[in-house]
């Protein structure tokens, strides 16, 4: 959180400071406002892609995986574009292109499938004692 709070805002007034100083304010303010308006077509347009996978997917009776998972990127790529600011702009842009998408999609599908992973062995030990609980010993008594 303080990555997303702290971070990131001070990277981005620093680019747009940056920009701003190379190019000029008021080149610097056009070209947020083109970027915004190229992201906005850009996530309309895959995000159209990517629902129409998913309804084909589902209509075919396939698992729709990868369609999730694009779908999830576009979200995910759309909310940075929204981000005012030129370095959320380019990962948001990253995860959006239809190039680019597939190296996020792996990624994501990696760290989904560790993190099932983990919560399937801690689900499978179920509620019994672990490392570091206190073991009490005694006999089961039947009557």
């Amino acid at each position: 959180m303080f990555v997303a709070f702290v971070v990131v805002p001070l990277v981005e007034i620093y680019v747009v400071i940056q920009v701003g100083q190379t190019i000029g304010p008021w080149w610097t303010i056009g070209l947020l406002i083109l970027d915004s308006l190229v992201g906005a077509w850009l996530v309309k347009r895959e995000g159209r892609r990517a629902w129409q996978a998913l309804r084909t997917a589902l209509s075919t009776h396939r698992p729709p995986a990868k369609e999730l998972a694009d779908g999830a990127l576009i979200l995910i790529g759309g909310t940075l574009l929204l981000t005012p600011g030129f370095a959320t702009d380019v990962v948001g842009f990253l995860l959006v292109l239809p190039f680019t998408r597939p190296i996020f999609r792996r990624l994501l599908t990696a760290y989904l499938g560790s993190r099932l992973t983990v919560a399937a062995a801690r689900a499978q030990r179920g509620p019994g004692p672990t490392a570091g609980d206190a073991v009490v010993r005694g006999e089961v008594v039947e009557d």
